[in-house]
């Protein structure tokens, strides 16, 4: 079984997705275009935890995020460079990463 194609998604299909997925927002434009959303904690050894988790999640997904840390925030930004654009990757990879957050 071989792994779904990899395509940049259409304007509107980015506008439905990001429908989907809360908090998140657009960030960028042309070939630089990303998903990105602030995540904000009480301590930065929470913030550090958060990090090495986007790791680990990105490692299992061979999908690697731009990762902004400063003291008690942390800033994710998904794109897909080898579309030059946003994928259905970028999308799923925003979703996961909600769920390393406690509700």
């Amino acid at each position: 079984m071989s792994a779904p194609e990899v395509r940049a998604l259409k304007p509107t299909e980015v506008i439905m997705a990001l429908g989907q997925i809360p908090g998140w927002g657009l960030s960028g434009d042309g070939e630089h275009v990303a998903i990105e959303k602030i995540f904000e904690f009480p301590e930065h050894s929470h913030a550090l935890l958060f990090v090495n988790s986007v790791g680990w999640l990105s490692e299992k997904l061979n999908h690697h995020p731009e990762l902004v840390l400063t003291y008690r925030r942390c800033v994710v930004r998904w794109n897909t460079h080898d579309v030059r654009g946003l994928s259905r990757l970028d999308f799923e990879a925003a979703t996961q990463t909600d769920t390393l957050i406690p509700a």
